[in-house]
């Protein structure tokens, strides 16, 4: 007598496994769950020789990328703006220092997963190498500005820079979202200096600068550029 076979008992079993989340998403979705971290004015992000366990991007506020010079006195090499990356190279210890001039908020990534993402996605490595250009070109910028210019031309240079990274502002206005001692620490000015060219270019109806000192109206960009002899 031949037995009636369920011919769907007779399908071998397949285990199918749940799909599974993409192990690699772009890098705006891994920022997305990226954990924030929020500073204080004067708050490091890292110091210099921390291991560089993560890579940041600036999200809010300002962030000074300095050196500590042998006899303890402090040179910024540069400022981070939002949308900016720190953090970045290939060392396993941070070679420079991270910290807020003002409150500011950053994304933390592992420097890992970032550099493995990158090994994958062509946009994002094209991306990281920009910005690693971007400091490249700042620190080149920077030798020249403190070993040939004039007190006048380093700020009116360094106004220019903070207009072109921030240059969405209406009416030409920069934002001055760290002290003056930062601005000095970055163009190897004094303080004093510092202040007396601001007044100079006020003066001479350059620039124009809100009381309190936080706010400057470029008033005639042309001038400013020829002030700064670029």
């Amino acid at each position: 007598m031949m037995l009636a076979i369920n011919p769907i008992e007779t399908r071998p079993y397949v285990q199918r496994s749940r799909p599974e989340a993409p192990e690699r998403g772009t890098l705006d979705e891994r920022l997305s769950h990226a954990s924030e971290r929020k500073l204080e004015a004067k708050e490091h992000v890292f110091c210099e020789g921390d291991p560089r366990t993560h890579v940041y991007r600036v999200e809010e506020g300002v962030i000074a990328i300095y050196k500590t010079l042998f006899d303890g006195r402090r040179r910024i090499i540069d400022f981070a703006y939002p949308g900016d990356f720190i953090g970045l190279g290939v060392l396993g210890e941070h070679i420079m220092s991270a910290q807020a001039t003002c409150a500011s908020k950053v994304r933390c990534l592992s420097a890992s997963a970032l550099e493995s993402l990158a090994e994958t996605d062509a946009s994002l490595a094209l991306k990281l190498y920009k910005s690693v250009c971007q400091d490249l070109v700042a620190a080149r910028s920077l030798l020249v500005t403190v070993g040939q210019r004039s007190a006048v031309e380093r700020v009116a240079a360094f106004l220019l820079a903070l207009h072109r990274r921030t240059g969405d502002a209406p009416n030409d206005e920069v934002k001055l979202a760290m002290r003056r001692s930062d601005i000095a620490d970055l163009l190897g000015l004094t303080i004093e200096t510092v202040s007396r060219t601001l007044t100079k270019l006020r003066e001479m109806s350059v620039i124009d600068v809100e009381q309190g000192g936080t706010t400057v109206t470029l008033r005639d960009l042309p001038r400013l550029t020829d002030l700064a002899n670029e």
